[in-house]
């Protein structure tokens, strides 16, 4: 379903959400890990046809360029990656879908400050690997799912209003590989301004709070991109790449598929 954005709410949005918060990577610890981070907007802007961030790669829909059209649902499916030791301590990276948090126009100028997602995450710690999934609205912590994740399982995950407007959301992620499903309904006031299919180096939390460090991560393929019970008709412009400290690209999504409703996430690589 789609609607339009008045001239008040553009208002709102404007005066609420175009601060868009700019932080450098900080070495990962072995403290938990926050999902729920919206954009860090890397600026200006350095490449033609892609937004930059220093938490985010992958693909950014926004209200304000898909022309007041606003999310009432989310799907997409992903294989989750092989995560190995980049250089040394502590790393983490996640993959996910999500309403809210990321651009509202092209030029990722304004940004949004509400955000309902679920992913899995991929963590190596001395060298070793950890797999799980979880679900988040902010401000609140993200919260485990009690589900089986491995390198190759394929993921399928909807994120859908039960009632169009009604800001009551049913979340559910489904391990296509394993048979397993998890499905919880939350209220969540959401302005329902962007939509998201991301992988994210997540915030640490604790003593050496910062963005994790990424690890080493296999290719993954995002497919059946879907908003509003339609295909996504991904564009190259809503690319987002991911910088390093430095201002380095060191992950990037590849141009949208044939049917534009899927891309790959490559890590550690300036073209996928």
């Amino acid at each position: 379903m789609e609607r339009t954005l008045t001239r008040g709410r553009v208002a709102l949005l404007l005066t609420c959400c175009a601060a868009l918060w700019v932080a450098a990577a900080a070495p990962a610890s072995a403290a938990p890990v926050a999902h729920g981070q919206k954009l860090h907007l890397v600026t200006p802007r350095l490449h033609a046809n892609a937004n930059q961030s220093n938490n985010w790669f992958g693909y950014n829909q926004g209200t304000l360029e898909q022309g007041g059209k606003l999310f009432n649902s989310i799907s997409g499916d992903w294989t989750v990656p092989t995560a190995t030791q980049h250089a040394s301590g502590d790393e983490a990276s996640s993959d996910w879908i999500g309403i809210g948090g990321g651009c509202i126009d092209a030029g990722c100028t304004v940004g949004d400050n509400t955000l309902i997602q679920t992913g899995t995450e991929q963590d190596v710690s001395s060298g070793s690997a950890s797999y799980g999934a979880w679900w988040e609205i902010i401000p609140a912590p993200s919260i485990a799912i009690d589900m089986t994740v491995q390198p190759g399982d394929h993921m399928h995950a909807d994120i859908s209003e039960v009632v169009a407007d009604a800001d009551l959301w049913t979340i559910t992620l489904t391990n296509v590989t394993r048979g397993q499903t998890f499905t919880q309904t939350v209220p969540y006031p959401s302005t329902h301004a962007t939509a998201e299919w991301i992988e994210e180096t997540p915030l640490v939390i604790g003593t050496n709070a910062g963005l994790a460090a990424l690890p080493n991560l296999t290719q993954v393929p995002f497919t059946n991109a879907r908003t509003n019970g339609a295909p996504a008709n991904l564009q190259a412009a809503e690319e987002i790449q991911l910088t390093d400290a430095n201002g380095s690209v060191i992950g990037t999504p590849s141009a949208p598929n044939s049917t534009r409703d899927g891309f790959t996430a490559c890590a550690w690589a300036t073209i996928c």
